[in-house]
């Protein structure tokens, strides 16, 4: 297990070359140094926008075809060790620069360049420029190994610091809540056997749902029963005084989300918005969706003259709660998703804003 998790760990640092931002990634690196070699070469000739016309197609070509490879190999590497997955994407960047850096002069050769035709755009000087290629493979391509594995230990760490705070927030189960749900079971074992029997039942799914694996990605119908349990469970204690909406109808039911995305939410408005209020109050929870984007809206009554912030004081267990959230959000799409809060003298609304994702074949 320990080695499996270690070479997991390993193999983060190598990027995915078959992503669409590495492709754009290549294009800006390689434009770069084609900028940067030809701005160099300057004194030598006054002919620079030939120059870095001719150097960007070819480092283009290069970083193209190389990142072409890399895709294609991916599976290959990612069972090879860090350190050795790293040398064997070095040494085949430098063995495709070789290659195309020698078709490139054939090409050139046999189209005129060795007469001179074309001598300000193709190389003439065979060896001298085998070893230039081969010299800035080897620092643009050592360089950029190094830059993506110090950015996958960056990304590797904040993953892991924030799957131990989803772990905390998993593991948390308020304990006013888990007394008030083993008081109501107690009473109900005296009055209602039956009930009591099933509000064991939902405790124990409620809790199996708090602990499972916190990588994973659930099907929303299951994330939003995880959420009716909870709702059934503290119906029991508060009876007539919660009322929740569901307005959920037009979601797709088998998009993935990470787990707990509304529970601790409804928990949440229980907590602050209706248990505050004698009389109780009503929780909405509305769902929309776009044909991309999953909107989902939970809304509580907040006490008169009260703002947020005064609750967060008092209690911040809220606000441990969404950073969980909005951190899960990004990390499962970078950039893409949202958590937003809004209040009036009313009410306190969430909203939470991500991309629709399903397993393959049930789009």
């Amino acid at each position: 297990m320990n080695s499996s998790n270690n070479q997991e760990h390993s193999n983060y640092h190598l990027p995915d070359f078959c992503a669409g931002n590495m492709t754009l990634a290549v294009v800006l690196i390689v434009e770069l140094v084609a900028l940067l070699l030809t701005t160099a070469r300057q004194p030598l000739h006054n002919n620079f926008w030939v120059d870095l016309a001719s150097s960007s197609l070819f480092l283009l070509w290069q970083g193209l075809v190389i990142a072409a490879v890399l895709c294609r190999l991916r599976r290959w590497l990612k069972h090879v060790s860090g350190v050795h997955a790293y040398v064997y994407t070095l040494g085949l960047i430098l063995v495709l620069s070789l290659l195309i850096a020698e078709v490139v002069f054939q090409i050139g050769y046999h189209a005129g360049a060795g007469t001179g035709i074309l001598s300000d755009v193709f190389p003439i000087a065979h060896t001298n420029f085998l070893f230039r290629t081969l010299a800035v493979a080897f620092i643009v391509g050592s360089l950029t190994l190094r830059y993506f594995h110090i950015a996958g230990e960056w990304r590797h760490s904040v993953e892991l610091e924030a799957q131990a705070r989803i772990r905390a927030l998993q593991a948390r189960i308020r304990p006013h809540f888990l007394f008030n749900s083993m008081n109501t079971i107690a009473s109900l074992t005296r009055t209602d056997p039956q009930r009591a029997e099933t509000a064991v039942e939902d405790l124990a799914d409620l809790f199996r749902a708090n602990l499972r694996d916190a990588r994973g990605h659930i099907p929303l119908q299951d994330e939003l029963e995880i959420a009716r349990i909870y709702q059934r469970i503290e119906q029991l204690r508060l009876g007539e005084r919660l009322r929740i909406e569901w307005e959920v109808n037009t979601l797709p039911m088998q998009a993935l989300v990470p787990p707990l995305l509304i529970q601790p939410l409804l928990e949440n408005a229980v907590y602050h918005g209706i248990e505050p209020h004698p009389d109780g109050g009503t929780i909405i929870i509305k769902g929309e969706f776009d044909g991309e984007f999953i909107k989902l809206v939970v809304s509580n009554p907040v006490m008169p003259n009260t703002t947020f912030d005064a609750q967060l004081k008092k209690h911040n267990g809220h606000g441990i709660a969404l950073d969980n959230i909005r951190q899960r959000l990004e990390l499962a799409w970078p950039n893409r998703a949202q958590v937003e809060l809004h209040q009036d003298a009313n009410s306190y609304r969430i909203e939470l804003y991500f991309p629709f994702q399903s397993k393959p074949g049930q789009e």
